[in-house]
């Protein structure tokens, strides 16, 4: 196996995005759990070509330069905040120059998914405005689904 540096790859991707092309790449991190999860899932991304909303999975570059793929959930004049679905703390106002994809699709546990499907509405529509009860809720959701025998 080749180790790449993710900046690199991520910089590689948008570039194939700025010409047009829709590209996937395996999800890295844990801030979009539950929904995504570390190397298990993957996502496909293009350039939007649509006004972006609430819900919306977007790529996009930190003043930092970090590249982070998480969920719009508000919209402003002055630009967008921007959560990952564990995450309780809103970055922004992110401009409209910063973002570069829109996530068209995901593969959960091996299967796509896009708009339409219910896990896929459920966090763009439901989940996104959980923001403060968010901690309680992961917390449930682990002891659920994450039981130790």
């Amino acid at each position: 196996m080749k180790v790449v540096d993710t900046a690199e790859y991520v910089s590689m991707l948008r570039g194939l995005v700025e010409e047009g092309r829709e590209v996937s790449m395996v999800v890295a991190g844990s801030s979009m759990a539950p929904f995504l999860v570390h190397r298990r899932d993957s996502i496909c991304f293009r350039a939007p070509d649509r006004a972006l909303r609430v819900g919306d999975m977007v790529f996009y570059q930190r003043i930092t330069g970090q590249y982070v793929m998480h969920r719009i959930c508000r919209v402003t004049p002055e630009g967008y905040g921007i959560v990952g679905d564990a995450q309780t703390q809103i970055e922004g106002p992110v401009r409209r120059e910063q973002i570069f994809a829109l996530v068209t699709k995901v593969q959960r546990k091996g299967k796509w998914i896009g708009p339409g499907d219910f896990r896929w509405e459920f966090f763009a529509r439901v989940w996104i405005h959980a923001i403060p009860l968010r901690p309680v809720l992961l917390r449930a959701y682990h002891l659920m689904f994450h039981r130790t025998a």
